[in-house]
C-alpha cells in the first residue's frame, strides 16, 4: 500500500498493515474538501473500505459508535456496510465494500422507489430508541451564533434578521433519535434495484426530523413526487412546524458558513439561497 503511505500517519499505517497486510488500493474515494482518506482496497480477493482521519478528525469516532450501536437494523439486512476493524484514537476504520453507485450519479436521483426504500431504510434507524434532551435546543441556537460570529458572506441586514430571529425561539425538551446526519442520495448506493446507506461520520443523536433537512432543499424541492414516495416508505412526517423551521434556520446558516470556510462556492450559493427561502417563509 505504498501508494497511500503519504496520507496516512505513522500509527495508521501500522494498523493497516497489520489488519490488511499487502493490501492493493483499487481507487481513491475521497472528498477533497475533507482530511479524510477514503480508499477501496482489494486483500486476499476481498474487498474493503478503509477510512483514515487527520488529527483534528471527529467523524471517525461517529462512525465507530454508529457501526457498535446503530447500524445493525441495516447490516444485519445486508443494506449497509459491516465494520472489520476499528481503533477510535488512531482514527482508523476498515469495513466490506458494499457493492453499488452512488444514487446521485445514477438514473435512480429521479427514482420516487429509491426515496421509498430510503424512507423505509431511515424509520428503521430512527425506531431503535429515543432520549430526551432538555438543552438540545439551546445548544443548537449556541452553535448557529457561533456560525453567524464566525467568517461568512451573509449580508449583514440578513446576519441582523437572523439573529432577530433567533432571539425569539422557545427551548423546548427535545426527543433524540439515531440519525445519519447527511442523509442525500450523495450516501445512498444502489445495486439491481436495492438501496443501501453508507457514510456515517455524522451519525449522532438529533431530532428524526434534522435527516430529511438537505431531502428538502435539494430532491423534494426540484421534485415533490420523491418527497411523497420518501414519507410512503418512512410511515409518517416527523417536521413539526416550529421545530422544523427552526433546523431549516440552522442548516442554512451552517451551510453557507461552513462552505465559505472550506471554498465551495457551488455550496455556499445553496446556503444563501436557503436562507432566502426560509425568511421568505416567515410568517
Amino acid at each position: 500500500m505504498t501508494s497511500v503511505r503519504d496520507r496516512l500517519s505513522r500509527t495508521q499505517r501500522d494498523l493497516l498493515d497489520r489488519w490488511l497486510p499487502d493490501a492493493t488500493v483499487i481507487r481513491n474515494l475521497g472528498w477533497d474538501l475533507l482530511p479524510t482518506t477514503v480508499l477501496e482496497v482489494v486483500h486476499d480477493g476481498a474487498r474493503y473500505v478503509v477510512k483514515a482521519g487527520g488529527p483534528e478528525d471527529q467523524h471517525i469516532a461517529r462512525e465507530l459508535r454508529a457501526h457498535h450501536h446503530w447500524l445493525t437494523p441495516w447490516t444485519s439486512r445486508d443494506r449497509a456496510p459491516v465494520l472489520v476493524h476499528g481503533d477510535e484514537s488512531a482514527k482508523l476504520l476498515v469495513t466490506r465494500h458494499l457493492p453499488g453507485e452512488l444514487v446521485l450519479d445514477t438514473a435512480h436521483v429521479d427514482d420516487p422507489d429509491a426515496y421509498r426504500q430510503a424512507g423505509e431504510l431511515l424509520a428503521l434507524l430512527h425506531a431503535q430508541t429515543t432520549v430526551t434532551d432538555d438543552d438540545y435546543e439551546a445548544c443548537e441556537n449556541a452553535r448557529t451564533a457561533a456560525w453567524l460570529a464566525g467568517p461568512h458572506r451573509i449580508a449583514p441586514a440578513t446576519v441582523e434578521r437572523l439573529r432577530a430571529e433567533i432571539a425569539t425561539w422557545p427551548t423546548p425538551p427535545a426527543t433524540l433519535v439515531p440519525t445519519h446526519g447527511d442523509w442525500q442520495p450523495r450516501n445512498w448506493l444502489v445495486h439491481q434495484g436495492r438501496v443501501s446507506i453508507i457514510d456515517f461520520g455524522r451519525a449522532a443523536l438529533r431530532p428524526a426530523y434534522t435527516d430529511l433537512g438537505r431531502l428538502a432543499v435539494q430532491d423534494f424541492r426540484r421534485d415533490p413526487t420523491l418527497e411523497r414516495a420518501f414519507l410512503d416508505g418512512y410511515g409518517t412526517d416527523p417536521r413539526e412546524p416550529g421545530s422544523w423551521r427552526r433546523t431549516r434556520v440552522r442548516d442554512a446558516i451552517a451551510t453557507a458558513g461552513w462552505a465559505y470556510r472550506v471554498g465551495d462556492e457551488r455550496f455556499e450559493e445553496q446556503g444563501h439561497r436557503m436562507i432566502r427561502d426560509v425568511l421568505a417563509a416567515t410568517g
